[in-house]
């Protein structure tokens, strides 16, 4: 059994977290808490828990909002290429979201997002031009809106 530890303090916000995962087998078991959690005493506020396999499913519960996150993941072939699907629901907000990505080589993908009971809905195309340069065009069906991004590498990394 592995355990890991991280903390983290933002010194603009003034808040620190602190996160306890523990291998148990194929399925990870972890709990998180932000400083709300002692500061003024010991309180539920700020902890979370979360059950998680990774890349098959994820399971949160948000203990001071009682609300739970079920999230999950799998991917299928179609005509021999990746469709990675992802399924997430989200009780407090009553809120189910289906994502899909289908990757046909290593430089063309197309991905949507979709919010199940609205217009909400994203259509994207990612092509990557000599490992190099990114091109991403998008369509929001909620807004009827085109959106288009084209990013270098140097400039995704800082050097420019």
């Amino acid at each position: 059994m592995k355990a890991s530890l991280k903390s983290r303090y933002d010194t603009d916000k003034s808040a620190a977290g602190v996160t306890l995962a523990v291998n148990a087998g194929d399925v990870k078991l972890r709990a998180s808490m932000t400083d709300a959690t002692i500061v003024k005493g010991p309180s539920l506020n700020g902890l979370a828990l979360a059950v998680e396999k990774p890349g098959f499913f994820i399971i949160d519960y948000n203990v001071p909002k009682k609300d739970f996150r079920f999230q999950f993941m799998n991917t299928i072939r179609l005509s021999k290429k990746p469709l990675n699907l992802t399924y997430i629901h989200s009780s407090g907000d009553n809120r189910t979201i289906l994502d899909g990505t289908l990757a046909f080589d290593s430089v063309n993908k197309v991905s949507a997002n979709h919010v199940i009971g609205s217009r909400n809905c994203k259509l994207k195309y990612t092509y990557v031009h000599e490992g190099i340069t990114t091109f991403e065009p998008s369509y929001d069906l909620a807004k009827n809106s085109w959106d288009f991004a084209g990013v270098t590498e140097g400039l995704r990394r800082g050097y420019v």
